[in-house]
């Protein structure tokens, strides 16, 4: 007997999927057919994805909110709607475009404008998709240009970084001293003491003389 199942995908897991959980529950999947992603729809290598896959058979049903739930990429979409459609035998109902309803219209009109209206709308989720990363690229370097810093925040020093630094350098302490006393991992202290080597030798002090070169610089 055919069954019903719903895919609903988020793209972190941040985003929340209440709508279109509520909209599987109106048209009748029942809760344990639905399956549920939170990652990003930039290809079809997602888990739930996978399993619901392999439980569909000829003449099950399949609800999607919309074709940027299925994914994104112009390409991937039309092959896995040929796949889902054409090999695995099943329908597929997008809930925010009832053209996209393949119980509907199987003959070859039908067939043609469901067609058309799936290429039409997988190529403007894929521009989209192009878009927002354009959009992203362009707030990142404006809040640059005004000052505002990204990543995450610089690892205070301790107070005595330049004593352990030197202690280090004279060889009376070990790198394994080096880190626990300061704090830090091996790759974040090497960062951190070429910028005070940096320091030191553009401020030609002392503590760096000017015989002798910083071991990382």
């Amino acid at each position: 007997m055919p069954e019903i199942y719903g895919y609903v995908r988020v793209s972190s897991r941040d985003q929340n999927e209440d709508r279109q959980m509520i909209a599987m529950s109106e048209v009748g999947v029942p809760e344990k057919h639905i399956f549920l992603d939170k990652q990003s729809g930039k290809n079809f290598d997602r888990p739930q994805y996978l399993k619901m896959f392999k439980r569909l058979k000829p003449g099950d049903l399949l609800y999607v909110m919309s074709i940027d739930r299925l994914g994104r990429d112009y390409e991937e979409i039309q092959n896995q709607w040929r796949i889902l459609t054409k090999e695995k035998g099943i329908d597929i109902v997008v809930l925010d475009m009832p053209l996209l309803d393949t119980r509907r219209g199987k003959d070859l009109v039908g067939t043609f404008l469901s067609d058309v209206v799936l290429q039409v709308l997988s190529f403007v989720a894929e521009n989209e998709r192009n878009n927002i990363r354009t959009r992203q690229a362009e707030g990142i370097r404006a809040a640059k240009k005004r000052g505002v810093k990204f990543g995450r925040p610089a690892i205070p020093l301790p107070e005595n970084f330049e004593e352990i630094v030197q202690k280090w350098e004279e060889g009376e302490l070990e790198l394994v001293e080096v880190l626990e006393q300061s704090g830090l991992s091996r790759g974040t202290f090497y960062r951190r003491y070429r910028e005070l080597c940096l320091r030191k030798q553009f401020a030609e002090e002392v503590l760096i003389p000017k015989n002798k070169s910083c071991m990382y610089s």
